[in-house]
């Protein structure tokens, strides 16, 4: 029971790190930032293949964000 306590805890702080990240990424998709869409693209990248790593996330799902992601600040740029 401890050790699943201390698992929760870490993947809540790791699960809560990649929303965070998603989410102000997408705050600066709608308001129309681009230089902080092209500084926060990286590091949310970044989040979500660390995720991964961390079991958080599943590739697949992960490769999905990714691409959703990148291909909204595409259009944002254009």
């Amino acid at each position: 029971m401890r050790q699943n306590e201390k698992r929760r805890v870490n993947n809540r702080g790791n699960r809560g790190r990649l929303r965070t990240g998603v989410k102000k990424l997408r705050t600066a998709l709608d308001e129309g930032d681009q230089g902080q869409v092209q500084e926060l693209l990286p590091a949310t990248v970044s989040l979500i293949d660390k995720a991964v790593q961390k079991g958080v996330l599943h590739r697949n799902a992960a490769a999905r964000y990714k691409s959703r992601l990148t291909v909204r600040v595409n259009q944002a740029s254009k």
